[in-house]
């Protein structure tokens, strides 16, 4: 459980980090909204996943959340190229999105396995 809380707690901060950069950004507010609503997702659909309705929804909910960690990797790539981010942190926030979502598709691929054994 602890795992699944530190993931919630690092998708909150990673949404936090990406508010507060593109607060500072001028000029590309259309990026910004975007990566600023998928960022955020992230750990919004981890905390659904918590008090999903079922197996199906839990395994769903994490699938959205991953979805989201890779449209978020597109629109840093996007900001970096566009010289709005430098090169330190945009390598810290791609590592921050790598790293959760390595998590998820860990979780999702036990949540199916374990699904697959209860049937």
């Amino acid at each position: 459980m602890k795992e699944k809380n530190q993931l919630r707690e690092d998708a909150i901060n990673l949404a936090l980090t990406i508010s507060d950069v593109c607060d500072e950004i001028k000029g590309c507010s259309v990026y910004c909204n975007q990566i600023v609503r998928a960022s955020s997702s992230i750990g919004a659909n981890i905390h659904e996943a918590k008090y999903a309705q079922s197996k199906a929804d839990f395994i769903n909910k994490l699938e959205i959340s991953l979805k989201e960690c890779f449209e978020t990797e597109y629109w840093l790539e996007l900001l970096f190229r566009k010289k709005r981010i430098d090169e330190k942190l945009y390598k810290t926030l791609q590592n921050d999105c790598g790293s959760i979502r390595r998590r998820l598709i860990a979780s999702v691929t036990t949540a199916k396995e374990n699904s697959e054994k209860q049937k």
